[in-house]
This record gives C-alpha cells, sequence and structure tokens, in this order.
C-alpha cells in the first residue's frame, strides 16, 4: 500500500474518534462575555452544538470547562507557527506546544484548529495573521511540524475516552494580497498527502482568496467556488466556519468603494449574505464527507448579533449539516477499522529550511516595505501592486499603531513627551521593521507591543525612558489580571 494511502488511512482511524457535533460557535472566552452569550441564547431556546474556545490562560479555559460540563468543546490554538521552516529549533516551540496539549487535556478538546498562518517569521512579528508562501517546499515543511505537533498530542493529550485530538489546519485569510508558486488548493492537497490532518474551510477566507488574486478579474463567484472545491482536498474538511467581512479601518475611500468590496476578515463585523450562498455550495458538493461541524466565529461581536445570526443560520443550515454529517458517517462505517497509525514524516533537510527560512526573510522584507517586490513568487501580486501597497501604506501601520492596543491611548504622557520633542509615532513602525530580532518569549502581540515602544523611546527620546517604564508596568500589570477574568477586555486577536 502506498504512503498517502497509509495516511488517509491514519487520518480516517482519528477522525472517527469525532463524533458530530452539528452547529455551534467559535468564541473567545473574554469578549463578549462568554457566560453572558450562552445565557442570552439558552433564554432564546438555542443550544449550541459544541464550543470551539480561542487560546487564553489554562486557568480560565479550566472556568469555562468547569461551567459548561454539557456543551462539547474545541480549541482554537495559535503561536505554534507551523509554516516556519525553523519553529522547532526554537527553545519556545516545546514549551508552547506542551502548553497547547496542557489546555487540550483541560477543556477535553474534539481537535486542535491551527491557521496555516504565522504572526512572526525570521524574526519579525506581526500583529494579525500573514498567509504562508504557497510553494511545495512550504507545504512539505507545514506537513513536518503538524507531525511533530501531532505525535505530541497522540504522547500526552487524551480525552476522556483515551482518544487524542486531531489536527485540523485551517485555510488562512489573505489581507490584500497573495504569493506563492502553485494554487492553493494544490497547496492543502500537498500538506494532506504527507500527513494524516484534518481541514478548516473558512468560507470567509475563502471569499478573501476570490476577492485578492487574479482569479476574479477571470470569473464570476459560484464559479471560483466550484473549481476551488473540485481542487482542494474536500475530503479532509472536518469543520468549516463562518465570520463577518468588512473593509478594514484604515482603508481609504478607493477601497471603500471597489467592487467587489475591499473586504477583509472581521469577526466582529455582520455576516454578509454573500457567505451563506457560498456555504449552500459547499455543503452540496460531493466530496465533503469528514465533516464533523460547522461554527460561526463570534469573538469581539455585539452578543445581540451573534444571537440573530446563529438563530438564521440554525434555522437555515442544521438540516442540511445534519444531513451532510450523516452521510459522512455512514461512508465510514462501511471503510475497514483496523487502520495503521503513527505516521512519521520524513524530515526537510537543513539545505531546505534554510532556503525556505531565507525566503521568509525577504517575504517579511517586502510586505513591510524594506525590499522591492521581485522572483517568481510575487508575480501575480506585481501585476496587479494595489493590494500590496494597500498592505503595507495603510494596514500594516495602522496594524502597528493601534490595533491590539492604541499607543497613543497606551502611552499618553510618553506621546506627549515624544510630540513635544517632535518625534512622531509613524517612525515606530520603520523601528519595528529595521531588522529581525530574537524571539525571547512566547508571541503576545499586546506585550511585545509594550516592550518593542520601551526600547523605540529609549533610542528616540531617552529622557522619556522612566515614564514609558511607569506606564509600561501598569498596563502589564493591568493586562495580567485581566487574562485571569473572563469577561469584557482589551481587542483580541482573531482567525
Amino acid at each position: 500500500m502506498m504512503q498517502q494511502d497509509l495516511i488517509q488511512q491514519d487520518f480516517q482511524r482519528r477522525l472517527s474518534q469525532i463524533p458530530p457535533q452539528g452547529m455551534g460557535l467559535s468564541v473567545d472566552v473574554y469578549c463578549p462575555d462568554l457566560f453572558e452569550l450562552v445565557r442570552r441564547l439558552r433564554a432564546r431556546g438555542l443550544q449550541p452544538g459544541y464550543l470551539e474556545v480561542f487560546k487564553a490562560t489554562t486557568t480560565v479555559l479550566a472556568t469555562v470547562r468547569q461551567a459548561f460540563p454539557d456543551l462539547s468543546m474545541a480549541y482554537h490554538g495559535e503561536g505554534l507557527w507551523i509554516t516556519q521552516p525553523d519553529v522547532q529549533a526554537s527553545p519556545l516551540f516545546q514549551q508552547d506546544v506542551d502548553e497547547m496539549v496542557a489546555q487540550l487535556n483541560g477543556i477535553q478538546s474534539l481537535w486542535l484548529n491551527h491557521e496555516c498562518a504565522m504572526k512572526q517569521m525570521a524574526g519579525y512579528s506581526f500583529g494579525t495573521y500573514v498567509p504562508p508562501l504557497y510553494t511545495s517546499l512550504s507545504a512539505e515543511v507545514v506537513a513536518v511540524n503538524i507531525a511533530t505537533v501531532q505525535q505530541a498530542m497522540d504522547r500526552q493529550g487524551a480525552r476522556l475516552d483515551g482518544t487524542a485530538p486531531l489536527f485540523l489546519l485551517e485555510l488562512p485569510p489573505l489581507t490584500y494580497f497573495a504569493v506563492g508558486t502553485i494554487p492553493i488548493p494544490h497547496f492543502f492537497r500537498l500538506v494532506t498527502a504527507l500527513v494524516p490532518c484534518g481541514l478548516v474551510l473558512d468560507i470567509g477566507h475563502l471569499w478573501t482568496v476570490y476577492r485578492y488574486t487574479a482569479v476574479r478579474r477571470r470569473m464570476a463567484l459560484e464559479q471560483f467556488v466550484k473549481e476551488f472545491l473540485d481542487a482542494f482536498p474536500l475530503e479532509r474538511v472536518v469543520e468549516i466556519h463562518v465570520a463577518g467581512l468588512a473593509c478594514h479601518e484604515s482603508a481609504g475611500e478607493v477601497e471603500r468603494g471597489a467592487e467587489p468590496p475591499a473586504w477583509l476578515d472581521a469577526h466582529a463585523a455582520p455576516i454578509p449574505s454573500v457567505l451563506f450562498t457560498m456555504l449552500d455550495q459547499v455543503l452540496a458538493h460531493p466530496s465533503l464527507v469528514s465533516l464533523r461541524a460547522v461554527a460561526l466565529e463570534v469573538d469581539t461581536k455585539p452578543i445581540e448579533t451573534i444571537v440573530v445570526e446563529y438563530a438564521e443560520a440554525v434555522r437555515r443550515f442544521s438540516p442540511l449539516v445534519q444531513q451532510t454529517m450523516a452521510m459522512g458517517m455512514a461512508t465510514e462505517r462501511l471503510m475497514d477499522q483496523a487502520r495503521p497509525s503513527g505516521i512519521i514524516q520524513e524530515p526537510v533537510s537543513q539545505s531546505d529550511r534554510a532556503q525556505l527560512h531565507d525566503d521568509y526573510v525577504r517575504y517579511a522584507q517586502i510586505i513591510s516595505g524594506q525590499a522591492p517586490m521581485g522572483g517568481i513568487e510575487w508575480r501575480e501580486a506585481a501585476e496587479d501592486p494595489a493590494g500590496l501597497t494597500a498592505y503595507r501604506t495603510s494596514y500594516l501601520p495602522y496594524e502597528i499603531l493601534h490595533w491590539g492596543g492604541d499607543l497613543a491611548e497606551m502611552f499618553p504622557q510618553t506621546c506627549r513627551i515624544l510630540a513635544e520633542r517632535g518625534v512622531c509615532l509613524t517612525e515606530f513602525v520603520a523601528f519595528w521593521f529595521r531588522m529581525p530580532r530574537p524571539l525571547t518569549e512566547s508571541y503576545d502581540f499586546f506585550l511585545l507591543k509594550i516592550e518593542r515602544f520601551i526600547e523605540f523611546v529609549a533610542e528616540a527620546a531617552p529622557e522619556a525612558v522612566a515614564c514609558v517604564e511607569e506606564e509600561s508596568a501598569v498596563l502589564r500589570q493591568a493586562y495580567a489580571d485581566a487574562n485571569e477574568v473572563v469577561g469584557p477586555v482589551m481587542e483580541r486577536g482573531s482567525a
């Protein structure tokens, strides 16, 4: 039997251990207030089939698990950066994997969902997800890294029934541009041919693939979805996500008036009707045979909007979701249950990892405006440079200065001193991306922003260091306190 067949059988074995969940919610435990959200849903007669909770502190997740003993739970991880060729060499990687497994065990998670994207690459840090390089070598590295994480879950992570959670890889969003040498569906087919993971198909993310690649100029959305699904390994899709889309706060009038709209993934925004139309098309596809769950992603969204959207989604899609899951389960019961396990992916050579690392250095430098576009990976982006230009000149500066904590609000006294000295905050963006820096802590954009701003002030206005350090201490303490309380706090990252 070929290795690819063995890998598929291993996936089927792991999948058979996950019962159907139906329609649920992917939530942040902090915002909106998860307890109030569930209370309001139940008051309307709505009981989520499951909750997929975003990474938080282990203590808070234990509180959530205890509060909802009747709800199945899954886990949306962050910070493993499985796209990166050098992630396993980092001393932080095993620490982050151990924490993730502890949290999986604590909530008795059905699976680990992780974006096929990163917020850190080659020593550069970002506040929101950046898509991977869509190349064959990149797909191979992703598969190897997934295999390592899955093996750790197999060893350390166990639910009460003795089974281990399954790694699910999520199709990431595009933020104005894509980069690579192979089609996105082919990338995911390469990954799934090498490792027995499942996939998460995010409908909003799929819409951004249409919007920010050249395909939108060649065909209508419905035809794009058909061709994408036919090429994508849809048989590995275990979960579907649906979230809001909106123009970004930094978008100018040109982007806001564009057609189709210059929407980005935006969990706080309403779900546009076009995504439900796409969901209908996905659920009708004959290759969707492994589906276990469909979730609305609702972190940071007002509770009343969540209740209305979830009620409508359940009314419209729950029968079809149940039917799709039942058909898949019937097919699985016909298959041989004596399946192999423990597929071990071959390692990637050091020279290939070094090459991909260099590719990601260049990637980070290009999207941050430090280097010009060039090379085969950037051919499509170079043909229509408006997307990358918008990312470089509008989106990225907004991200560094305002997203996840507005600098002027975080450091009012320090920013006043900087203004008096003629130091513009936009200089902080250039400082942030001036050079790569070693990663000494697990990823936390809010704390990283504090650390980098102290460094910036020390260079740009040394006389303000005492002030910035005093304001930083207050911020860090407030952040630590907020992380141990379930309820509305500072803005969180969304996926």
